[in-house]
């Protein structure tokens, strides 16, 4: 078993003789034990905690209460460091910040903090930024009172006098859609509940259509609502439990778009936004396995699609009213190095979002598809994306960029002379770029693949073995986690840890082989993929080999698990965010929110073949009697995504299973959801505890109390 310092001792109740004997008195919940029988394909599991699903049932409440009044006992002795860096990360952040104002049908929109107060207030100036403001919401007033608070989006009609906008306040993404007189400032009566929380208007300034979601939180249909008349009707109804719908507007809002997607296989209807009571055209039917995402400019419509076998997507064009896939032809070409992650079309000009090297790039096209420049940065790893652009005729395309050194910052590209503008960089006040530096390596996987990894360290840490490392990974369902800024890191970087993630298959950092390559029966990439990486930066000495975290969350909170099966030898500690960890269960119960959908993702385990590989890595199912490290593990008592119990009885199995004294840790907020708390200040208080827990496991601690 590992030896750890005297503030994991602490953690377990050795601080001083007194504090010893105090502390050895306090003993971690133990959940009761009631066996559950499941079983399919002839293999027989036996859940003792199954139980714990039971959200009504007081004794799950009164275990999670017990769980954290554990977790903040074992905390309590650092709680004066937690406090302490609380306030560092308080005091990064520019209290009265605000936001870039971006131009929408003559009008200027932004959103801005008040000095002490947890959410931003959204405004609009008329014609220009000299103009009086006009507060459209205030989200500390909306919050008043409640202990959650979430805006899930807000939309302007046509005419710019009705606002759409829309409020969870539990934090299971159930969005009540709200609507307000821009011009008298009152709050309309209509409420629309179990919404996705988007709103598109119709061009008659009347007519609004939204999603609504089923008993498993699945977007189902699209729902059209008339406010003069009161009616709400039905457009849309996606059948196939594997794909979930979504409404939006087109690029050039002059159309109304309904997307129907699956992990695999995607389809698109509309209707011109002045005509809102036809019925949506189909744009091409749905054909497994090909997705397609559209834009319209001008006469024509821009086609992303992975049609012809194009895994890395192509773009394709067709006029306005030949929607059909025969009518399509090459704009771009599709190539094995390079992934199309996104398109902007302007009048002059193509913005698409390019993905080689590791990198995100903006390329610049004119429309008979030749490349005509770059828009690409000089740090080794970055995070470029493209922003709010609402101007089809302007001839600047905005865009965000920042990186593990670099804050964020809204930029402007001219699509004519090439220039650059720095609109606005976010300040970080008492932030000193200079003092950090980043890295991009590669690190050899099992079966030889070169496995990108993201590094950052304040440049006075020494790379001799000596550093404590935090490795960051996610690998699923085709996301890239990108080199992007936080204040909070800082906390980290300057006591001395190096910070990376591991860019593992499941995600999309190398296109979509890379995805491939990491799901289905080959997920087990993922975790290997994340050992290796662990492994490259203590080889290459980025990290103390007993000094080296592993955190991930939701699907990361997977790998989390996994690579505690695998090699729990390897980590000194471990944070698992919401972690999907009981995945054979969950992927067998139907009623459970992304379950079919995600069939594409996992596979279905009522194949025999899929439900015995997913048994092989479900880090519920294969906990074993054997040391583990430290861990910290969280969850959201609302949580829609990854609920509450697997977590819950992760940590209970775990407790009862493992043969070591180190410590485990659950903490659930029992007001919030998969975001953990929704204040920008009270969600400082859940990294200041996670960063505390890394601080102790390395035997930092100390030296600050």
């Amino acid at each position: 078993m590992k030896q750890y310092g005297p503030m994991v001792f602490l953690l377990l109740g050795v601080f001083s003789c007194e504090m010893k004997n105090e502390k050895s008195r306090i003993k971690p919940p133990m959940a009761e034990r009631i066996p559950k029988v499941l079983e399919i394909h002839g293999d027989r599991r036996i859940d003792y905690y199954y139980w714990l699903n039971e959200r009504e049932n007081p004794k799950v409440i009164d275990y999670l209460k017990a769980e954290n009044a554990y977790t903040e006992t074992i905390f309590s002795e650092l709680k004066p460091l937690k406090d302490k860096i609380f306030q560092e990360l308080k005091s990064r952040i520019k209290e009265d910040d605000s936001s870039v104002p971006y131009e929408s049908n003559g009008y200027f929109y932004y959103y801005r903090y008040e000095a002490g107060k947890e959410y931003p207030v959204y405004c609009r100036k008329q014609g220009n930024l000299q103009a009086s403001e006009e507060i459209m919401l205030d989200q500390n007033k909306l919050a008043e009172g409640k202990k959650f608070h979430s805006i899930g989006g807000f939309a302007v009609s046509f005419d710019n006098q009705l606002l759409a906008f829309s409020e969870d306040t539990i934090g299971r993404r159930q969005y009540v859609i709200r609507f307000k007189n821009l011009k008298t400032n009152e709050v309309l009566p209509q409420s629309i509940p179990n919404t996705t929380g988007q709103a598109v208007w119709a061009a008659d300034n009347k007519t609004v259509f939204f999603n609504i979601k089923d008993d498993a939180l699945r977007s189902f249909k699209v729902m059209r609502f008339n406010l003069e008349t009161q009616v709400i009707d039905e457009v849309f109804h996606e059948k196939d439990e594997k794909f979930s719908c979504y409404v939006y507007p087109s690029a050039s809002k002059r159309f109304i778009l309904i997307g129907s997607s699956s992990t695999l296989t995607s389809e698109i209807r509309y209707i011109p936004a002045d005509r809102p009571y036809e019925v949506f055209k189909i744009f091409q039917p749905r054909e497994t396995g090909v997705r397609y995402f559209v834009a319209d400019i001008g006469n024509r419509w821009i086609i992303k699609t992975n049609a012809d076998r194009a895994e890395n997507f192509k773009l394709m064009t067709t006029p306005l009213d030949k929607t059909s896939r025969s009518n399509w032809m090459d704009l771009i070409a599709h190539r094995t190095d390079v992934l199309i992650e996104d398109i902007m079309p302007f009048k002059s000009h193509l913005v698409v979002e390019e993905k080689y090297d590791g990198q995100i790039h903006l390329s610049i096209y004119d429309y008979s598809g030749r490349k005509l420049n770059e828009v690409s940065m000089p740090e080794p790893t970055y995070s470029l994306n493209l922003g709010i652009n609402e101007n089809q005729q302007s001839e600047w395309v905005r865009f965000e960029y920042q990186s593990f050194v670099t804050p964020p910052s809204t930029r402007a590209y001219n699509l004519r002379t090439g220039e650059t503008r720095v609109l606005k960089t976010r300040e970080v006040p008492g932030y000193d770029s200079e003092k950090y530096e980043s890295q991009y390596i590669y690190a050899k996987a099992v079966d030889g693949e070169e496995v990108p990894i993201s590094i950052v360290y304040r440049k006075s840490t020494k790379l001799d073995g000596s550093a404590p490392c935090v490795l960051y990974g996610y690998g699923s369902y085709g996301y890239s986690l990108e080199a992007t800024f936080s204040t909070s890191r800082i906390s980290l970087l300057d006591r001395g840890f190096v910070y990376a993630i591991a860019h593992i298959r499941g995600g999309q950092e190398k296109g979509r082989r890379w995805y491939e390559e990491g799901k289905f029966l080959k997920k087990k990439n993922t975790f290997s993929d994340f050992i290796s990486c662990a492994e490259h930066l203590i080889a290459e000495k980025y990290a103390d080999p007993k000094r080296l975290f592993a955190w991930g969350g939701s699907a990361g909170g997977l790998l989390m698990g996994a690579v505690a099966n695998m090699r729990p030898e390897l980590w000194a500690g471990i944070i698992s965010e919401v972690p999907f960890v009981d995945v054979v269960t969950t992927m067998l119960d139907e009623s459970l929110p992304l379950t079919v959908g995600e069939f594409e993702e996992w596979g279905n385990p009522k194949d025999p073949e899929y439900y015995y590989y997913m048994k092989s890595y479900s880090p519920y199912d294969n906990i074993e009697k054997k040391a583990y490290p430290p861990m910290l593990v969280t969850t959201g008592l609302h949580d829609s995504q990854v609920q509450y119990w697997e977590p819950a009885k992760y940590v209970a199995k775990l407790r009862a299973t493992k043969t070591d004294n180190n410590p485990l840790l659950l903490y659930t907020n029992m007001d919030a959801g998969h975001g953990g708390a929704s204040g920008r200040y009270s969600y400082l208080e859940e990294v200041a505890m996670k960063y505390v827990f890394l601080l102790d496991m390395a035997q930092l601690a100390v030296k600050e109390l």
